[in-house]
Formats: structure tokens, sequence, C-alpha cells
């Protein structure tokens, strides 16, 4: 049987995208942490998300492994009114640097697409 994934984990796996948006074009500039702050402000979520950035960030985890396991606990999760935000917010903070690059764009429409296929 397959472990039921908690909206605390799910929430984790959030942090862990918006880590891998922040370093894949290299080191997490200002603009971009100043964007997480605006964007997670209040947000039900915003607790573990920044605890599983903060994890990810110490621990140096690669962009691949990153979302590799985001991306495993979503299709897991099933479908979630939370995955628009999360797209939402990864566009901004990818454009609060200088815009969004090539790298970024390429995350961030394969994620989309991946999470539209959960439903």
């Amino acid at each position: 049987m397959a472990k039921e994934f908690s909206k605390e984990e799910l929430y984790d796996a959030f942090g862990e995208l918006i880590y891998a948006i922040c370093t894949i074009d290299g080191e997490i500039s200002l603009e971009e942490a100043k964007k997480i702050e605006e964007k997670l402000t209040g947000y039900e979520g915003a607790a573990d998300m920044m605890w599983s950035f903060e994890y990810e960030y110490n621990n140096k985890k690669t962009v691949a492994e990153s979302c590799n396991k985001a991306l495993a606990v979503c299709q897991l999760y099933g479908a979630c009114p939370d995955y628009p935000f999360l797209i939402s917010v990864l566009k901004e903070i990818a454009a609060a640097s200088g815009g969004i690059s090539e790298h970024e764009k390429n995350l961030i429409d394969s994620f989309e697409q991946e999470l539209l296929s959960i439903g």
C-alpha cells in the first residue's frame, strides 16, 4: 500500500522546489530571498516550506535531487489546490533577479506540466 503524504510533507516539497529555482542559475540572490519572504508571509505552509528550503541549502542538495524528491511527493500526494500558488511563487522568485532565465523557465514549465498531469 502506498504511503499517504501529509500537507506538511507537501509543503516541504514546495520548499525543495523553491530552493531549486533559486539555485538553478547559481547562488541565491538578495532579490530572490526578499521575494520568498514576500510571497510566503502569512501562507499556511510557510514554516514548512522555509524549513525545507533551509535544509536543502544547508545540505547543498543539487537541483536534480530537490526536484526529483519534490515531484515524487507531489505525484503521491495527488491533486492539490495549492499547486497554482506554487507555480506562481516559482515564477515570481525566478523573475525577481534579472528576469527568468532559460534554465528557470525550463524547470518551471516542466514541473507545471507534471503537476497538470496529476490532476
